[in-house]
């Protein structure tokens, strides 16, 4: 079953350029009106047409397991943010390096201990902060307007000792996992261990 056909806007608009050119300014206004309701019978078609079209997919379950159903709104109950969409857009699909300044600072913060366990000499950890912290200060100028920054700067001292310390500890944890690999190879059989190459 198809719904009403839709009327075509072109011939309402050719009616009215006549009805403008032929119709004397002091005839208009009662002409007016049958424009008016021929407009509102169009509309109401277009709307019968939208929700015979909705309730047909309805029928079809075109709108059935679509992401989100029965969970909660996400961000219903949070404060106002007039950034929301490009905020969700970027942690959506994991965009860096666009948006204000304020948003990408904010998930390069919570990132910047990954990138600096990267690093492999003490120099480059120092200009990746140096760099982070420069970046962080003009943003709090607000030059070119935006959120407001809260992103904190960091103590190059401090987070330097940090990153020695991570270094370290996975320092340790490789040399450990090397010595059970080691002792677990040494407990096993020739043929085993030629099995677990294999399989390597």
């Amino acid at each position: 079953m198809t719904g009403p056909r839709e009327p075509s806007d072109t011939p309402l608009n050719v009616a009215r350029y006549k009805i403008n050119r032929e119709t004397p300014a002091s005839e208009r206004a009662e002409v007016e009106p049958d424009t008016n309701e021929a407009g509102q019978a169009m509309m109401d078609a277009r709307a019968q047409n939208v929700e015979i079209s909705i309730q047909q997919a309805m029928r079809r379950g075109d709108f059935d397991n679509l992401p989100g159903t029965g969970k909660p709104i996400p961000g219903l109950t949070a404060p106002y943010d007039p950034d929301w969409w490009i905020r969700q857009k970027i942690e959506r699909e994991q965009i860096t390096g666009l948006g204000p300044a304020a948003l990408t600072l904010r998930s390069e913060g919570a990132g910047l201990d990954a990138r600096l366990d990267e690093v492999v000499s003490e120099r480059a950890v120092r200009e990746i902060l140096d760099d982070f912290n420069r970046r962080v200060i003009e943003a709090r100028r607000q030059l070119r307007g935006g959120p407001p920054v809260v992103t904190a700067l960091r103590d190059v001292d401090a987070e330097v000792a940090r990153w020695k310390e991570r270094r370290d500890a996975a320092r340790i944890e490789r040399d450990a996992e090397r010595e059970r690999h080691a002792a677990a190879l040494a407990a096993m059989t020739w043929r085993e261990r030629r099995r677990a190459k294999r399989e390597r």
